[in-house]
């Protein structure tokens, strides 16, 4: 049976809305609570972490080599020549990072002056579509942070700078190209539909801008009559375009995808950065400053006492590749571990980073591909791939559904009877359920924002199959708080799990006193 991939985590509430192959082994509410894990810790899942593990485990100085040493590999050793004119702009998103940064290179290619451009958009720090929650929780606004930090410190190295505006995309942008005289806007692409329609509206202001006849004379020449935003397709490990079928009849089963485009495609190299890429245009006054959590709507974050304190920033991101790989040598066991719930070191953990595009897919999959030359290729150097791979399949499945990926009945339609009891969510959100499986979960979640892919099947199955609570709340709470939230792999595995995906084979079912057992084992 599939397996639900969250990337890379009883007494029972039983809903009296509950489907019915979820009735099995519940008795009562008043059932006594188990003991095999304590729920007073705040921690990794199961308790027994007794301090902060910082992730990566290293320091300052030791990650500012890494770095130096990475860009390095993926700079090109001659000097790159630069035919571009005029200004283009570079309109960061979910790709806060240098290194295979396609929409960089292209906007440096293209232009003799680059401004990189980050929006903090007001409607991302808002509530969800169904239940209000708050869009983004103060775990991720604070990786955020330190993510535009660091990508304003790394572009600073390159030559340029980070030019940071409070507003909407749709009026920034338009304002600067204006400003600036900029002949064309780089971006990459998404997929969904609330990120689709800011795409729609900034290409639609930009229509109405009023540029120099240099200007537009600079942008006809390279782009013909194209508009002047240009997106790029560049978050996964696999192009869309080298697909071996169109994204509308992407297979509705994993499997076959995978096995398709392994035999049937191959994966685009990482481009090679330029040595500078400045200059930046000369007339910047303002470069505007990295939002502090205030400003994002949210309190300075006390640090817990136990669990993971994930670092934001493609720096970190690096040396998280390096400590896991190469330092540490945990790459070799990564299929034997990859399942565990305690600890940083029992999965990559690169996945809030790849969520918010401070690490590359292909760098990952280069990286794998030098290891197994330099040490050894087994099972494990394969499923870190293999994991990828479901990340594209997500990606390229949210196209395909569209908006049914965020409805009740999901990609299918499915019809389905789901309550929305307040009083069992909170229990279930809160880490209050009484089984301290559960309940260490979901307080390792509200706690660091992170949660095992085990953990995150178990707490999705108690939820819509024991609770029979509609699935949206859960996506949505998780949306909230999780460090490596996207659309795509958060909503397309919530459909999964709640057996109204793609998929008409899923119907899959945690015990919980069993995952207990194997957990404690």
């Amino acid at each position: 049976m599939a397996v639900i991939r969250f990337h890379l985590s009883l007494p029972v509430f039983l809903s009296p809305t509950a489907p019915k192959t979820a009735r099995r082994c519940l008795t009562t509410v008043a059932m006594k609570p188990t003991t095999m894990a304590s729920t007073s810790g705040t921690g990794d899942s199961g308790a027994g972490a007794a301090v902060v593990r910082r992730v990566p485990e290293m320091k300052a100085d030791d990650m500012e080599r890494i770095r130096e040493e990475t860009f390095r590999r993926y700079t090109v050793t001659a000097e790159a020549k630069r035919k571009g004119e005029g200004v283009a702009i570079i309109w960061f998103r979910n790709d806060l990072r240098v290194l295979d940064n396609e929409a960089l290179v292209e906007g440096w290619r293209s232009s003799a002056a680059l401004l990189p451009v980050y929006c903090v958009d007001p409607r991302l720090f808002g509530t969800t579509h169904w239940f209000r929650f708050a869009k983004t929780g103060a775990l991720r606004a604070r990786f955020l942070i330190e993510t535009l930090s660091d990508l304003k410190e790394n572009l600073r190295k390159q030559g340029l700078d980070l030019l940071i505006r409070n507003g909407k995309p749709e009026d920034v942008i338009p304002s600067l190209v204006e400003k600036f005289g900029a002949h064309t806007v780089y971006a990459h692409k998404e997929t969904c539909s609330e990120e689709l329609e800011v795409e729609r509206l900034v290409a639609k202001r930009l229509q109405k801008v009023s540029v120099s006849l240099q200007a537009a004379q600079q942008r006809n020449q390279k782009h013909g009559n194209s508009s002047k935003l240009q997106l790029i397709w560049g978050s996964t490990m696999y192009h869309i375009d080298d697909l071996p079928f169109d994204v509308s009849n992407l297979p509705d089963v994993y499997t076959q995808f995978r096995k398709s485009v392994e035999s049937k495609s191959s994966i685009r190299g990482c481009l090679k950065m330029p040595k500078a890429l400045g200059p930046p245009p000369p007339n910047v006054d303002d470069w505007g400053c990295v939002p502090s959590m205030d400003q994002l709507g949210h309190h300075e974050i006390e640090e817990v006492s136990k669990g993971m304190r994930f670092v934001g920033g493609e720096t970190a991101a690096l040396s998280r590749i390096n400590d896991y790989f190469w330092i540490k040598d945990l790459l070799r066991i990564y299929k034997v571990t990859r399942n565990g719930m305690l600890g940083p070191d029992y999965s990559t953990k690169f996945s809030p980073w790849l969520a918010s595009g401070s690490l590359s897919p292909r760098l990952i999959y280069e990286e794998v591909k030098r290891y197994e030359r330099q040490r050894e290729a087994n099972d494990s150097t394969y499923w870190v791939l293999f994991e990828l791979i479901w990340r594209d399949y997500f990606r390229f499945l949210s196209i395909k559904c569209g908006n049914s990926l965020f409805q009740l009945g999901g990609p299918r339609k499915v019809q389905q009877r789901w309550n929305q009891d307040t009083a069992l969510f909170e229990c279930w959100r809160d880490g209050r359920t009484g089984y301290p499986l559960i309940d260490a979960n979901m307080k390792e979640l509200s706690t660091t924002g992170f949660m095992s892919n085990r953990g995150r099947q178990i707490v999705c199955s108690f939820l819509v199959r024991d609770m029979g609570i509609d699935w949206r709340m859960g996506a949505e709470w998780f949306e909230t708080c999780l460090l490596d939230y996207d659309p795509c792999s958060n909503y397309g595995n919530w459909t999964y799990g709640a057996g109204v995906g793609n998929d008409p084979r899923e119907d899959r079912y945690f015990s919980i006193p069993k995952q207990a057992a194997d957990t404690s084992a």
